[in-house]
């Protein structure tokens, strides 16, 4: 597919896709903590909650590439 293989395709998709897509939350996750007028901790307490799932995405990602070298 234009050149890609399937290997090049999903590590494209899994890295750089879904690391846009988690930027694009975190964008998402300060414009609701903008527009409820949460304060400093509230603000904390939200990114803490909703984004700490990427966490793990993230944790991953740094294993493999420590692994690998």
């Amino acid at each position: 597919m234009m050149g890609f293989s399937e290997e090049q395709f999903a590590w494209f998709g899994l890295t750089i896709g879904v690391g846009a897509f988690m930027l694009y939350m975190l964008f998402i996750i300060g414009q609701l903590a903008w527009e409820s007028k949460a304060g400093k901790f509230g603000t904390f307490v939200i990114f803490l909650g909703l984004a700490f799932g990427m966490v793990g995405f993230v944790a991953k990602g740094i294993i493999q590439w420590v692994i690998e070298k």
